[in-house]
């Protein structure tokens, strides 16, 4: 077992001064396999300060100086891949394999293409008599989830680092360990002393104070709805900038001339991956009324390949969910959606055959449109089919929700599914199962969130605009 005691702030591991710890459990078999301590509303305050006082030389520095830096931690990463999936894949349940291609993979890019957006980003612009300029936010707070924590961690720290910010991070108390890491090798980089900063908490005593603290510029938060409401409160008392990422309840929209069998195992996949624990997952998948029957059938076969295992066996296809809460969690969905009339089509309450872990069966139900689970985030391994009886009633059903961040629209007629993408209400939709892309912008319409993460988008983020004006050449 692996005992952290220190936080890291202004550029060195500092002991914490609560007795108090977290204690992480192993998502497969339920033990206690690492603790990291729990950080003090005074250890959050003192990272901050670290933090204001890097900020005017770490943002004056060279952006090829920053972006070094950033060099650095991509090799370091790229060295401690096994040890960091292996992490993640105890922490979070995601199948070793997916663990380091996805988990490990996608920070491994996005921490390089912080990098690279930035030594090509054009940082000033002559506007008439004008020079408008682009310049770093300042002092950001990060507060990052559990079920994609290195990659969630990354799409806010890379981006802000490159552009001239200093960090607090806190990290997610369920899965903290991929973050000890990182912070490992960011120190084995040598960025200055407060440039980042680390401390582990509680929301309610060290996210508070990252989203209200004076001397925080910005605070970017991903997490639920509920959680990202009261950061927004909070940080409204300073005025700061807030970039929410938040919860979701997509759509995979199935046209009446889609490929059935294609888009049926595209939507099974995009609602599966990490057992179901991602806040885009395309949950809702609306199928034809005359088309119903012939889907359940590919469903049935489809989920079916999808075999429940040990999160560090090479052969898992779908792994534990992170803890014993979000197991209970979203039991308790399923059974409520049974107790309402759903047909289970796949799957169901029935306990898998585990002795240990934080297992759910995959499940298939068909719901009304009105039912609980059509509109609550699960965040587990549970979709829901609902049918629909032409394209309009299709739409309608697509946007009601108090959510907007993902979805999918499938049909042979592409110019046909890019016509309905445009009439759904959601900040990224995938036409006929198109792979993601860590370029384009990735963020919420509604209550999911506001602002964007990925590539330029995600980078200007951690910019404001300055004007300086100049008098006119005189004739």
């Amino acid at each position: 077992m692996t005992h952290y005691t220190d936080h890291y702030i202004n550029g060195q591991w500092v002991k914490a001064q609560s007795g108090k710890t977290f204690e992480v459990h192993d998502s497969t078999t339920e033990e206690v396999f690492a603790t990291v301590p729990q950080g003090t509303r005074a250890e959050a305050e003192q990272a901050v300060l670290a933090a204001r006082a890097a900020f005017d030389s770490w943002s004056q520095l060279p952006v090829e100086t920053r972006c070094g830096y950033i060099d650095k931690i991509v090799q370091g990463l790229k060295d401690r891949t096994d040890e960091m999936g292996t992490a993640i894949a105890r922490e979070v349940g995601m199948p070793i394999k997916l663990a380091k291609m996805i988990q490990v993979g996608g920070p491994v890019f996005n921490w390089g293409n912080a990098a690279k957006v930035a030594r090509r980003f054009v940082w000033e612009d002559k506007v008439g008599n004008s020079l408008v300029v682009r310049e770093p936010i300042g002092v950001v707070g990060c507060i990052t989830p559990w079920n994609f924590p290195l990659n969630q961690i990354t799409l806010k720290v890379a981006p802000a680092l490159a552009a001239g910010c200093t960090v607090v991070l806190k990290p997610s108390e369920i899965a903290p360990i991929n973050a000890m890491i990182l912070t490992e090798i960011i120190h084995a980089a040598g960025l200055p002393a407060g440039v980042f900063n680390l401390v582990n908490g509680t929301g309610p005593e060290v996210g508070e104070v990252l989203a209200s603290h004076p001397e925080v510029d910005m605070v970017s938060f991903t997490g639920s709805t509920r959680a990202g409401k009261r950061v927004g409160e909070l940080a409204s008392q300073s005025i700061k900038r807030v970039a929410l990422e938040l919860g979701g309840k997509s759509a995979s929209l199935i046209l009446p001339d889609a490929d059935l069998e294609a888009a049926v195992k595209g939507s099974i996949s995009a609602c599966m991956l990490n057992s179901g624990q991602t806040c885009s997952a395309h949950t809702r998948m609306l199928v034809p009324e005359s088309r119903y029957e012939e889907a359940k059938k590919i469903a049935q076969t489809a989920i079916a390949k999808l075999t429940l295992g040990p999160s560090l066996d090479e052969s898992t296809r779908l792994g534990p969910l992170v803890s014993a809460a979000q197991r209970d969690r979203v039991m308790g969905f399923i059974e409520q959606g049974i107790q309402e009339g759903a047909e289970v089509v796949a799957g169901g309450p029935q306990k898998p055959p585990f002795d240990k872990g934080y297992f759910v069966q995959p499940t298939i139900l068909r719901v009304k449109a009105i039912d609980t689970l059509a509109k609550e985030e699960i965040f587990g391994p549970v979709l829901v089919i609902i049918t629909y009886t032409d394209e309009a009633e299709a739409i309608r059903i697509a946007n009601d929700s108090i959510y907007g961040l993902g979805g999918g629209v499938w049909s042979n007629d592409e110019a046909h599914a890019v016509a309905v993408a445009r009439r759904i209400r959601t900040g990224q939709i995938d036409i006929n199962g198109a792979p993601f892309n860590s370029n384009a912008p990735f963020g919420g319409y509604k209550q999911s969130g506001n602002g964007r993460e990925n590539g330029k988008f995600g980078f200007e983020e951690f910019l404001e605009f300055k004007a300086l004006q100049f008098k006119p050449a005189t004739p």
